[in-house]
């Protein structure tokens, strides 16, 4: 699978990047050996690229992880984890974490903090959690509503790791537009991770940020390209946002499975592919929590994609015009 450089570091990642918020038992519980069994999948597909976070499971995604990875040659695999919330251990047991969107115990608080010495920790935990000596890559997790902190106290303790050869790159990771362009236009960060914001039903990103991206040779990982499940699954009850989808939101997507069906290309697919063909966009994260999507989605990355169908999509309004395709980035 092709490998990629994250805006000028040194930081490398496959083009299709394995989200291991599902490892972290999101929703649903799985088994270690489930969460194993879909890392070694992966693996077999090509995929050595790895993102995971603290906020996963209350730090499950990051030890499973970290375990599944652990007699896996360094060199050959990149991992990405965040910063931003620090993981408190709670006096005793206070029910689940499903109101966090994790099926694990409440063994911890989570705390927001974007000071230097936060970052710190949160990554020195985050290394004992994985059982690794470096991550190569960091994300800013969330920072929106810690804007000024994140900018004038975390950004600064990266950047000095980055300097010090700590870190390989750094980066933030949002499912917002406007503080990201900050970033890219105040700092010399190496990437956004952009959640549900350059999809085939929300394509906001392209208002601002990824031109900006473009513009200053920064890189985008485009994360959440099912908006959640629509675009994975449209069917009645299929979510968009973590929420319920809308009827004109359903249709839409239903509308897009039927063209792509036309040419033979699963929905699932065709949504994968889609952020790749802007030019700032290096590679997408698709979760993944089981051997089977894990396999699957190796095998429909590698699908070939007709331009024919992406013309379809043109000529029935379901994408703009000006959007860039895949074959058109590839050169027809």
């Amino acid at each position: 699978m092709r490998r990629v450089c994250l805006g000028r570091s040194k930081a490398h990642v496959t083009e299709l990047a394995f989200g291991a918020a599902g490892i972290g038992n999101l929703f649903q519980p799985i088994a270690d050996t489930e969460a194993a069994a879909a890392v070694a999948a992966a693996w077999e597909g090509g995929i050595r690229a790895f993102d995971t976070a603290p906020h996963y499971g209350l730090g499950l995604s990051e030890r499973r992880l970290g375990a599944a990875l652990k007699d896996r040659p360094r060199d050959e695999f990149t991992v990405s984890t965040k910063v931003g919330r620090l993981l408190e251990p709670l006096p005793e047991i206070e029910g689940d974490d499903l109101a966090n969107g994790f099926a694990v115990a409440a063994t911890h608080r989570r705390v927001w903090d974007f000071s230097a010495d936060g970052v710190r920790r949160s990554l020195e935990d985050s290394l004992n959690r994985l059982g690794l000596d470096r991550v190569d890559t960091v994300f800013l997790h969330d920072p929106e509503q810690h804007a000024e902190q994140a900018l004038t106290e975390a950004y600064p303790a990266l950047e000095a790791m980055r300097a010090e050869g700590i870190i390989d790159a750094i980066g933030v990771g949002v499912n917002t537009t406007e503080l990201p362009t900050r970033f890219v236009w105040e700092t010399d960060i190496d990437v956004v991770l952009l959640a549900g914001r350059y999809t085939l039903l929300d394509q906001s990103g392209l208002d601002e940020l990824l031109p900006a991206a473009a513009a200053r040779k920064v890189s985008v990982m485009a994360a959440g390209v099912f908006n959640s499940g629509l675009l994975a699954d449209p069917r009645p009850g299929a979510t968009f946002e973590y929420a319920a989808a809308s009827r004109p939101l359903l249709e839409q997507a239903l509308r897009l499975q039927a063209r792509c069906g036309l040419y033979g290309v699963p929905l699932r697919a065709a949504a994968a592919r889609f952020p790749l063909a802007h030019p700032a966009v290096v590679g997408v994260i698709l979760g993944m929590r089981s051997a089977a999507e894990a396999s699957d989605a190796a095998e429909h990355w590698r699908r070939p994609i007709p331009y024919g169908m992406w013309e379809e999509l043109r000529a029935a309004g379901l994408i703009p015009r000006l959007v860039p395709v895949p074959e058109e980035r590839a050169g027809g």
